[in-house]
């Protein structure tokens, strides 16, 4: 949810930065799971979807900077 006080570019920057935030301590899960169990694949999944999820964050920005908003 958007704060009444922030732009839109503040928004998504925040996004961005709680994006990485969850990617970093979704690898740091993966990596602490045994590599065949099915919680380290459930786990991947997981990280795959952040990552996703943070680029799509991370494009957004980038229009938004580039726009000069």
């Amino acid at each position: 949810m958007a704060r009444m006080e922030e732009s839109e570019i503040e928004m998504v920057g925040r996004h961005v930065r709680e994006g990485e935030e969850h990617v970093a301590s979704q690898r740091k899960i993966v990596a602490s799971l045994p590599p065949e169990s099915g919680l380290a694949d459930a786990a991947r999944d997981i990280l795959a979807l952040f990552e996703e999820t943070l680029e799509r964050h991370r494009s957004h920005l980038a229009r938004l900077l580039q726009k000069g908003l």
